[in-house]
């Protein structure tokens, strides 16, 4: 059983930076869409970023192209997500999803249906 552990949360101001990570035990790492997501209160859950783990292909929301950065630490089996010049609007909190086996990102990354493996979730706030 696949288990996904965030980290990295906090609070911050407007500008600033932050770096989450997500831990993945229990399970094959590789041949996996893993992505972020993330929901206000009261908004559906968006899809921030995701990476195809085997290839390294990475796809971002255009809303946070250029400041958000995903990567990963195969060998740690850790996902991260590198958050600068973050807005007071993406306060959330922020997800960590692992889709199925040997499905890819392509054209899904950012659909929450298709990923079945959520981590407890890790809150950002971002402050003007």
């Amino acid at each position: 059983q696949v288990q996904l552990v965030e980290s990295g949360g906090g609070s911050v101001q407007a500008g600033g930076s932050l770096r989450l990570s997500c831990v993945v035990s229990g399970h094959t790492y590789g041949r996996r869409c893993m992505a972020w997501f993330r929901q206000a209160p009261g908004k559906e859950r968006e899809g921030v970023a995701g990476i195809y783990t085997t290839s390294g292909r990475t796809y971002s929301a255009d809303s946070v192209q250029g400041r958000f950065t995903i990567s990963q630490d195969y060998m740690k089996r850790t996902l991260y997500l590198q958050m600068n010049t973050l807005k007071p609007e993406e306060t959330a909190m922020y997800y960590c999803a692992a889709g199925p086996l040997e499905a890819t990102c392509d054209g899904r990354w950012d659909n929450p249906d298709v990923f079945g493996i959520w981590g407890q979730g890790t809150q950002v706030t971002v402050s003007s």
